[in-house]
């Protein structure tokens, strides 16, 4: 397996790999990373689809990307997927998925056009004193010293940050900033987490910084993401004869370690209440989910609060990487991510609203129509002085084919959901789908005297609880992750957010895509190159431009600096007085 980038290799078919004919592909789960390895099989590979397994314990595909509607509870969605369209593999990928709304276009093509008609953006990113504007105004409001902490993050060597939390590397400076704001709600970062993943965050995303405020960084699909994304991958590979094995439990997989080659030796598995195990041969590759965010979730309703289920239970995801860890150093440590739900949840709930009460309120704030079918809150809006930091989207309407003309389908949610409320005196974890319903219509500005009453009768609230959804950010260092391929496999790969890959960021679907199409193309030798990561992070105007956005258009020499420090920036400029630097710097305002 190799990188590439540019258009090359990107278009071109390749070979069909030696000996596939004689292989076959079982693969551990059926969120998307499976679904993309199994499409790059087939499509790349040029597996019989017969000949590839998909086990997944549940009756549904999708994994975390999810989006359905319970015949007992309504509309649910445990969380969306913001799109960047510097996704290099996620893009390689759809460009050969037919979508399921438009004749002769590909998803790619779908996505592409609708972004085209109606770009995203947010007009009011924050609210404060039950649904006024905050005023962020775009601006980050970083001090000079704040700049200085995220510049020094930057430039620090990954190595020195095993361990480390972000709290131990930014002082209030930052984290009382809009920055912080904007960064820890948009990708559910908490101050405890993993400094390391936060750095990689920012070189990963460097060429988005100045879309954060809002969100024209980002794009979303037309409808929820299992019915843009997994159903139309699903087709695809349902149409190549691709085998699916619902309520296929994988407990274990076996492997020979004792010589200098790692071996897939066995997958024991539960079906139908009966033991029964899957004997491998080397040309049986194997493909694992390790871990899981969603693993222990729970789902209450409008009148129950979702349990918390913080013990991992038996036959899960983190139970099998438990136990696949047991038997190779290589595979990993899932106690480094699981070791404590306290650190890595948080709550969501889905909101549809049931008649014309809630919608003024949401337009109130979006200052759009929210049943006009384009984008409505473009991205989400955060209640600032909220004691859950609790922050909501309505995406672009409907949200899911089915949905009645007359409703809307939006998603809400909490990071800290052991404090009290500020109208609902309770912790969010304890509240019913109602309860949480009215704290967010008290953000939003219903009156006091009305929210009990619209809760109950104009919105069905369905809420989530996620023990597990951000431990992959919980601290930790090299070895933690197993390599997608570790050293010495001779037929096996780890794929998703528990893998590790070089450069890219966990906690996005370019990760499941990227690791499912490593895993394949190193297995099966195809001859064609792995997109690199987007290379901004090298791109010496991204970074001027992150520089410029950061400092909210401050130009270089009004820093406030010691005076030796200013002095050698008044140096510096002198010696490029005339030259392209010179002209880069006052494209981008830096002065």
């Amino acid at each position: 397996m190799y990188y590439s980038k540019g258009n090359y290799e990107s278009l071109a078919r390749p070979e069909k790999p030696q000996g596939v004919e004689r292989k076959s592909a079982y693969l551990i789960g059926s969120g998307l990373a499976s679904l993309a390895a199994a499409a790059f099989l087939v499509r790349d590979g040029q597996m019989d689809g017969k000949r590839i397994h998909i086990l997944e314990k549940d009756v549904l595909p999708g994994g975390a990307c999810d989006g359905y509607k319970y015949n007992d509870l309504g509309y649910v969605i445990r969380g969306g997927r913001e799109v960047d369209n510097r996704y290099e593999c996620l893009w390689d990928l759809f460009h050969s998925i037919p979508s399921l709304e438009t004749a002769d276009a590909s998803v790619l093509d779908e996505f592409y056009w609708l972004d085209k008609h109606d770009p995203n953006s947010s007009l009011m990113r924050a609210t404060v004193n039950q649904g006024e504007d905050a005023h962020t105004d775009g601006k980050f409001a970083l001090s000079d010293k704040a700049m200085l902490e995220i510049v020094n993050l930057f430039f620090t060597p990954d190595e020195a940050l095993y361990n480390k939390r972000i709290s131990e590397l930014f002082s209030d400076e930052v984290l009382n900033s809009n920055f912080w704001l904007y960064w820890r709600t948009m990708f559910a970062f908490e101050n405890w987490h993993s400094a390391l993943e936060m750095k990689l965050y920012i070189k990963r995303f460097i060429h988005h910084i100045g879309g954060m405020p809002d969100f024209t960084a980002v794009r979303f699909t037309k409808f929820n993401q299992y019915e843009s994304l997994i159903q139309p991958l699903v087709k695809y590979l349902e149409d190549h004869n691709v085998q699916f094995h619902y309520g296929t439990n994988v407990k274990n997989i076996i492997f020979d370690t004792k010589t200098d080659k790692k071996i897939a030796t066995r997958i024991e598995i539960t079906r139908d209440n009966n033991e029964e195990h899957i004997d491998l041969t080397e040309n049986d590759l194997v493909f694992i989910t390790n871990g899981g965010c969603v693993e222990n979730s729970s789902l209450g309703d409008q009148n129950t609060p979702a349990t918390f289920n913080k013990e991992i239970k038996q036959g899960g995801g983190w139970d099998m990487w438990r136990k696949i860890a047991a038997q190779d150093p290589s595979f990993g440590h899932p106690d480094k991510f699981c070791y404590d739900a306290e650190q890595s949840n948080w709550m969501s709930a889905t909101v549809t609203t049931l008649d014309d009460r809630i919608p003024p309120y949401i337009q109130n704030i979006c200052k759009r129509d929210p049943f006009s079918g384009k984008v409505v809150t473009g991205g989400i809006v955060t209640a600032k002085d909220s004691n859950w930091l609790l922050s909501w989207t309505f995406n672009r309407q409907p949200h899911f084919k089915t949905q009645p003309k007359d409703q809307l389908v939006g998603w809400v949610y909490g990071l800290f959901t052991d404090k009290p409320g500020n109208f609902v005196k309770k912790s969010m974890r304890e509240c019913t789908g109602k309860e949480i319903c009215m704290e967010w219509l008290y953000h939003i500005g219903v009156p006091v005297n009305e929210i009990e009453e619209m809760a109950e009768r104009s919105a069905n609230t369905i809420p989530c609880m996620m023990p597990y959804i951000t431990a992959f950010f919980m601290p930790r260092e090299a070895g933690d992750r197993p390599n997608v391929i570790p050293e010495g496999s001779v037929n096996f790969a780890f794929l998703g957010q528990f893998a590790e890959t070089v450069r890219d960021t966990i906690f996005t679907i370019e990760y499941s895509v990227r690791t499912a199409m490593e895993s394949v193309y190193t297995l099966l030798d195809i001859d064609r190159g792995v997109p690199e990561v987007w290379g901004s992070t090298y791109d010496v105007r991204d970074l001027l431009n992150a520089t410029a956005c950061l400092g909210d258009g401050k130009k270089l020499t009004d820093l406030d600096l010691d005076p030796n420090k200013k002095a050698m920036i008044m140096a510096v400029l002198s010696k490029i007085k005339g030259t392209d630097i010179e002209k880069l710097l006052v494209a981008y305002k830096l002065i």
